[in-house]
């Protein structure tokens, strides 16, 4: 599966939480897509609009959703929580819960509604017993929403979605998921952990283009959103341009106003074929495995600390340390200068490889960090 992906031998790729390289095919197909459009134009719509169809059911296959209808596709994460957040009623006094490790994007949209007097509250997912005890105890009978990453962006902390989803249903309290940090990487059955909202982009484990994600909702929370954006796309009869009265569109597709990203459509879905293809399992496993290898070099130095959890059930696909003697952006400059691409996130530098990283590729940058 190598031969997917032909990175540069000069660099050591540990930064999949960010923005992931793309697979061959993905690149072949865009290749294809620019050259049949130099060609031809739009002469082959119908047949593009096919692709944007398959790319539904695909991500409909990741999720374990019921139906594409419950897939919108959007530009990214951002836009897609903001959908939610201006588009349910609040009123004043409701308060929102989350973790105080959440990305800008899964913050910032909640923060803004307290001009209309919610309540954004953020749990410390280190003050109890687990973290999803630490998000419970923060619940009153105001609280409306629970939001959250599905692993957070720094540590890598893997919640238990199951957990807080039960907790919501028993509750009566909507729950919205972040899942750009999982989707692609790890197994996530929107059946099972039974979100309102989820949504992720599509450029770092799914190995897609930026400027495209995914948005699900369940039909009976679709309802409950007020449209923010208008146009020809989210109509109920799309491509009825002479219609005088419209509808929203009963499905997911009532959330994209307006002309599709085709060339991101192409790109994602030849991603999601790799993806598929492999199977989630396959690469979950082949992921944890490397996440361990590190968890345990890690540890077994005494130069370097570990800071994301040493549970294996918290593990995913990133893993967050520091080397004791030296500055964090000392040794991300040093890194950097050596060819590891990596991050400096959450007090520490963040490794994200992806299933197909090779463990030597993973000892490699461990030597190079203790060298700094």
């Amino acid at each position: 599966m190598h031969s997917e992906f032909p990175l540069s031998a000069d660099l050591i790729y540990l930064n999949h939480a960010a923005v992931a390289p793309w697979p061959l095919r993905t690149t072949e197909a865009v290749k294809r897509f620019a050259e049949e459009n130099a060609r031809y134009g739009a002469f082959r719509y119908l047949e593009w609009a096919k692709q944007e169809d398959l790319l539904r059911e695909q991500l409909r296959e990741l999720l374990n959703a019921p139906s594409t209808d419950d897939i919108a596709l959007v530009k990214n994460t951002s836009e897609a929580i903001s959908l939610v957040a201006f588009g349910l009623d609040w009123q004043p006094g409701d308060n929102i819960v989350s973790s105080n490790e959440e990305f800008p994007s899964n913050r910032i949209p909640w923060q803004a509604l307290g001009d209309l007097g919610v309540e954004f509250r953020e749990a410390d997912l280190n003050t109890a017993t687990t973290p999803e005890e630490a998000l419970f105890k923060l619940v009153d009978r105001h609280t409306k929403l629970i939001t959250v990453s599905s692993v957070q962006f720094a540590s890598g902390l893997r919640l238990d979605l199951d957990k807080i989803g039960r907790f919501c249903r028993d509750h009566g309290i909507l729950f919205c998921v972040d899942a750009i940090q999982s989707l692609g990487a790890l197994r996530l059955d929107v059946q099972k952990c039974q979100p309102d909202f989820l949504m992720a982009d599509g450029h770092k484990w799914m190995l897609g283009p930026e400027g495209l994600g995914v948005f699900y909702t369940s039909p009976r929370a679709r309802n409950l959103l007020n449209l923010m954006q208008y146009g020809w796309h989210m109509i109920e009869k799309v491509g009825d341009y002479d219609t005088k009265s419209w509808l929203p569109a009963r499905t997911a597709r009532r959330f994209e106003c307006g002309s599709p990203n085709m060339l991101g459509i192409h790109a994602l879905s030849a991603s999601l074929s790799l993806i598929l293809e492999i199977g989630v399992e396959a690469i979950e496993s082949l992921l944890l495995e490397r996440t361990a290898y590190l968890v345990e070099a890690i540890g077994n130095q005494p130069d370097l600390e570990l800071l994301s959890s040493g549970i294996a059930e918290r593990h995913s696909g990133i893993v967050l340390f520091r080397l004791r003697s030296v500055s964090n952006e000392r040794l991300y400059q040093h890194l950097k200068q050596s060819g590891v691409v990596c991050a400096l996130r959450g007090g520490g530098i963040r490794f994200s490889p992806h299933f197909y990283t090779s463990q030597t590729l993973l000892e490699r940058a461990i030597h190079i960090a203790l060298r700094a």
